[in-house]
Formats: structure tokens, sequence, C-alpha cells
């Protein structure tokens, strides 16, 4: 391993989504994480193999045991570390609780990860990043004007609002820990990451300029400079011109410099016809050609790329934005360090598949695994 977390030792409990992003990101960064993975999770459908459990190891434990629990604050004992993202109470009802891990080990950074926060009236309720975007107010701001909310996947929530805040979260606790010698407890709340994000739109909101209603403002689609336009292939660009310098020299390349009757930029209430007069004309051209066209401009117009295209983009390519991790393309570590840089990463392990090499670390010997083993407690 190598990166700017080297030395660092997470314990990652075995979870979906954010909990095994957030662990993803540590390990690109240099982290070692052991992954508990369920010993009744025999399909491994807590792990999301291929791309988030890359650069782990895995143990599998029955946490309901008592000997699975004792392995588990045998861990906490030598992590730096512990990510869950259980219900509230879930945790602390295994026996693996910010208290019980904090009698193991007052350095601990205890992370958790959950849709609505630890406390609060919907706090053990469950939801889905759908639900946890329409609280914050994120998700009532995406969409076309006059049709209803449109989910941006599951990327906002999640992964966004969810895995980086909690990474983040995480980090600023290690730095206050150098100071104070004393780990403690991050409640990383996804609705909050989510508002979180949101900030601009709120300054936007008070200065009023957002004043409109879902797809009626700057860069929402109320604008037509800021939108997607489809080509004479069936593929899409990308139109982020907001400046006036930049709208010009898209008018420039599109061959309506001179055309008197377009409305102006910034006139929302005639947005639509200049909307038309872009979609008619981007549609005369394939995507990669239009790419090509702008290529050397400030237009501020780029292709809209599959995930699986991304990496073929001769910028992506130069900088190595995605790796090949196994057989799977996938994106980099990032960002860039330039003293410490982060490892290609490696795959992730197979659920257990590091149980024994672990628990050996850990001071068991082949009797006490066997013995393990035999009552059920790892897997």
């Amino acid at each position: 391993m190598s990166g700017p977390l080297e030395g660092l030792r997470v314990v990652e409990i075995a979870s979906l989504a954010p909990g095994p992003f957030a662990a993803m990101i540590l390990a690109d960064l240099g982290a070692e994480v052991i992954r508990v993975d369920r010993a009744d999770d025999a399909g491994g459908l807590l792990a999301p193999t291929g791309v988030l459990d890359r650069g782990r190891t895995s143990i599998s434990v029955d946490l309901k045991s008592a000997e699975g629990r004792d392995v588990v604050l045998r861990l906490v004992e030598t992590a730096d570390i512990l990510i869950e993202g259980f219900r509230p109470g879930v945790a602390e009802r295994l026996g693996i609780g910010p208290d019980e891990c904090a009698l193991r080990n007052e350095r601990l950074i205890y992370g958790r990860i959950t849709g609505w926060g630890q406390t609060g009236p919907l706090a053990h309720r469950a939801g889905h990043d759908i639900n946890y975007i329409a609280l914050s107010g994120a998700l009532h701001t995406i969409g076309r004007a006059g049709e209803r909310p449109l989910p941006p996947v599951n990327l906002l929530g999640d992964f966004g609002g969810g895995g980086l805040l909690l990474v983040m979260g995480i980090l600023a606790a290690v730095h206050e820990r150098s100071v104070s010698g004393t780990g403690q407890v991050v409640d990383a709340s996804m609705v909050e990451g989510a508002a979180l994000i949101t900030a601009f739109l709120h300054a936007m909101h008070a200065s009023g300029v957002w004043d409109g209603e879902r797809g009626e403002n700057l860069l929402d689609t109320g604008g037509a400079f800021y939108d997607t336009y489809e080509c004479s292939d069936g593929r899409f660009v990308a139109v982020g011109c907001v400046e006036p310098q930049f709208y010009a020299q898209m008018l420039e390349i599109l061959g309506l410099a001179d055309e008197p009757d377009l409305p102006f930029q910034y006139d929302l209430d005639n947005a639509e016809k200049l909307r038309e007069r872009l979609a008619e004309v981007f549609s005369t051209r394939p995507r990669d050609e239009w790419t090509e066209l702008f290529h050397h401009s400030d237009a501020c117009v780029t292709p809209v790329l599959s995930p699986w295209e991304a990496a073929e983009h001769p910028h992506n390519a130069m900088r190595g934005s995605f790796v090949r991790v196994g057989d799977i393309e996938q994106p980099a570590p990032a960002p860039r360090f330039s003293r410490t840089p982060a490892a290609d990463p490696t795959p992730g392990s197979t659920p257990g598949a590091d149980t024994e090499s672990v628990l050996a670390a850990l001071g068991y010997d082949k009797d006490a695994i066997s013995s393990l083993r035999a009552t059920g407690a790892i897997a």
C-alpha cells in the first residue's frame, strides 16, 4: 500500500453503497481496510464485487455470536477507524457500538453512515437515496419545468452526500485526535450531506437569483445555454456557456453569431425559443463531429459520455483517470498527491478469504481458529 493514509487501519462492517464507497476511498488513499463480512452472507450479497470492494481484505464473522463479537473487538483494539452502516441501535445490540469499542480503544474514530442520522423522528425508518435527497430539498430542484422531480440515479445521497461526507468527517476526526489523543463518533446523515451540497442554491435563493420553480432558473435548464442537446446520431452534447464571452464563442462555431432574432442569452422568458434554435443546429451533425469542432474553444460544449465511454476520452486517457482493476475498467483513485501518490487499486478479496491470516495476525493460534470455525463464529 502507498498513499497519504498509509499507516491507518480501518475496520469496515459490511454494508451497502455509502459505507463501502467510503471504505474504498480510504483504501485507495493508502489505508489498510479489513472488511468484516457476515458469516451467513454466503453469496456475498453485501460485498459490491469488482469496484467498491477494491483494496480490502475480508473476514467472515457471525456478529450475533459472543465469539464473533470478540473477534471484531480484537480487531478494534488494533484499528484507527471503524465504519458501520446499521440502523441506529443495531451495532449497540450486537455489542460493537461506540461505547463497547471505546473501552477497547479510546483512540478509535467510529464512523456511522445512515440516511436520517442517529437521532430524530425518522432515525429508525427505512429509506433509500431518493427519500433522503427528497427530505434535504435537493430532489425538488432536479428536473424540467412543469415536470416531476427526476432522481439523479442514487449518486447524490448515497455517494456525494453519504460516503464522501463520511470520509470528510472521519479525516477531520483523525486530525482532531492528533491534538486530543482521543477518538470520537462521526454521525454522517445522507439527508444532511445532500442538504450541504445545496448550500449554493440557498445562497442564490437568498440573493434573489434562484426564484423560479424547478426548471425555471439559470442552471436547472431554465436557461438554454445550460442544457443538453441531441445530435444527428442520437447522442448528446452538454452546453454550459454561462459567461457571455463563452456563449459568444458557441454561437460563432454554430454559425449563429449574426442571427438577428435570437433571444438575449439571459432572457429566461424566451429561453424556449433559443433552445429550439440551438436544438435545430445541433441536430445537423453527429456528436463526435461537434466534439471536434468545439475541442479548441472555450465555448463549454462537451460530449455527453456514458460511464463506459469516459475512459476512452483523450483527456481522461492521458491523465489515467480510469484504471483497470482485475477485468473491470473503473474510476482511478482521486484526488492526486504530489509526494504520496496512491497506488493502483487491487481487486478486493471475496468474503472471508482472509479470515485465517487476519486472525493469526491478531494472535489467534490454529486451535483457536478451528474452534471459532466449529462454533460458526467465523466462516
